[in-house]
């Protein structure tokens, strides 16, 4: 009884810190690893990843993201690319759980272009009052074809809220 109760004492904790830093007019800064044969599509085998993201919260639970990123893939018939995208994040009701729409343009240097919407489902779980581990899902969605490069994967980052 003891171990729940204070389970849920330091649940209730991280609840109420976690509400604090999702105010207007914070500054966001992150980056994440994505990849690590954790992703999957038709056409790659092993992947990597690095994105650099920083975004401005406008509204307490709304936040516009701007983010970078490189990716590595294992498979010769597959460049790595680079791309350069903007999205919007919710934060659901202040407790850290997010859920995320951006867009992205990715460019390779076999000069393959191609503009990739997606959707982000992840959690903010605060380590200190201003660092978080973002572990998240998402999917990609190539318009160029659907079948090769569309992308679902998993990723971990680490986030600042200043």
């Amino acid at each position: 009884m003891k171990k729940k109760l204070g389970l849920l004492i330091v649940s209730l904790m991280l609840t109420l810190t976690a509400s604090a830093q999702f105010e207007e007019e914070k500054v966001y800064v992150a980056g994440s690893l994505t990849g690590l044969d954790l992703n999957y599509n038709g056409n790659n085998g092993f992947s990597f990843g690095v994105q650099a993201k920083a975004g401005y919260f406008f509204d307490d639970a709304w936040m516009m993201l701007g983010q970078v990123a490189y990716n590595h893939s294992g498979n010769e018939t597959v460049p790595d690319y680079i791309a350069v995208g903007a999205g919007l994040r919710y934060y659901i009701e202040q407790n850290g759980l997010y859920v995320g729409v951006n867009a992205t343009l990715v460019h390779t240097y076999r000069n393959y272009n191609d503009l990739m919407p997606g959707i982000e489902l992840g959690y903010a779980f605060f380590v200190s009052r201003t660092v978080t581990i973002e572990p998240s899902v998402y999917y990609n969605q190539s318009f160029k074809s659907h079948t090769k490069y569309s992308t679902a994967g998993f990723k971990i980052g680490i986030g600042i809220y200043i």
